[in-house]
């Protein structure tokens, strides 16, 4: 008998937890999670789009960490993340650590940047920079040699250069060096190296004789302690600024690129991420332009929407970065894993 009592007891008490005034209380929604790693350059981004989204959204959580473009996919080949960040196209053994794990992925560009070269607002020797003065500066054979701006030009002042660049990791020091130096990731080693643009811009605004360079949307949030330098490209005699203009006009070369996400065929599977990606495609134009870079065409973004709802998988470059490539050919190019 006891044991009766006591199942009628417990029902009891499951009736009242149950229902309050007659209605009954749902079992609470456990939240959803989107996992996001990689650029710096393209985080201002992928954090407004989360931000806007989980307001629209409020069971979906969106974390974007910053482990620049090489750690982000580092992440994503080994299945820890959804979306990887990338200010590059992602590289041969990327793509071979990906497809030995199993995963495959939608390339889309998300909006274009101009690589900006900063200097301290103090500095008053320098407007514009060719892209030759700025191989001189940041080539390999510039370790130990160039140390000074009179190094680089005669009429600059006989004063040691801060140098400050993007670490290692980051596909913005990868694009850099293949635009300027003619190879990926060759680069001089002796500067102060960085994942974390905010590091770079602050370096810069502490050093009359410092240099450096990183996405347009830093130096447009710095706009205040920095300077801009225009760029004099290879057999061109015009010096161009970075602007949404110049990069619109397809004038301010070889530093304009596309900028994108890849996103785990397994991710898509999920509904929260395939809405995530649709909202953040659809968003980007305002959000884009909101955070300081360059939207795409709508027709880019169209296109873009129909390769990832037709799951195009794979990348359209092959392992390779290309400077100066068009977004439309990009996006109806064959993909490969």
């Amino acid at each position: 008998m006891q044991m009766k009592h006591t199942l009628v007891a417990l029902a009891t008490v499951s009736a009242v937890l149950g229902g309050i005034a007659g209605t009954s209380v749902p079992a609470m929604a456990e939240d959803k999670f989107i996992k996001v790693d990689g650029s710096s350059t393209v985080f201002p981004i992928t954090e407004a789009v989360a931000e806007e989204f989980q307001k629209a959204q409020k069971g979906t959580k969106v974390t974007v960490g910053v482990s620049g473009t090489g750690g982000g996919f580092k992440k994503f080949c080994r299945g820890e993340t959804d979306i990887s960040d990338a200010s590059r196209p992602i590289s041969k053994k990327e793509m071979d650590a990906c497809k030995e794990a199993g995963i495959k992925y939608v390339e889309l560009p998300v909006a274009f940047d101009a690589l900006t070269v900063v200097v301290n607002p103090k500095n008053d020797w320098i407007t514009s920079m060719t892209v030759e003065d700025l191989k001189k500066m940041w080539e390999p054979a510039a370790q130990g040699k160039v140390m000074k701006w009179s190094d680089v030009n005669p009429k600059w002042p006989d004063h040691k250069i801060g140098l400050f660049g993007p670490g290692a990791d980051s596909g913005t020091f990868d694009y850099f060096t293949d635009a300027i130096n003619g190879k990926e990731k060759a680069s001089r080693g002796d500067f102060t190296a960085s994942e974390d643009d905010n590091v770079l811009v602050q370096g810069v605004s502490r050093d009359k004789y410092a240099i450096g360079y990183f996405g347009l949307a830093y130096y447009e949030e710095n706009k205040g302690k920095l300077k801009a330098v225009t760029i004099i490209n290879k057999g061109a005699t015009k010096a161009v600024e970075p602007s949404l203009e110049t990069v619109m006009a397809g004038t301010y070369l070889p530093l304009a690129r596309p900028i994108f996400i890849y996103v785990s065929d397994k991710s898509m599977a999920k509904p929260e991420v395939k809405e995530f990606i649709n909202f953040y495609l659809k968003n980007a134009p305002k959000l884009v332009k909101e955070v300081g870079y360059v939207p795409l065409s709508p027709a880019h973004y169209e296109l873009a929407l129909k390769n990832f709802n037709g799951k195009k998988l794979g990348t359209g470059f092959g392992g390779k970065n290309e400077v100066g490539v068009r977004v439309e050919e990009l996006l109806k190019r064959e993909a490969h894993l």
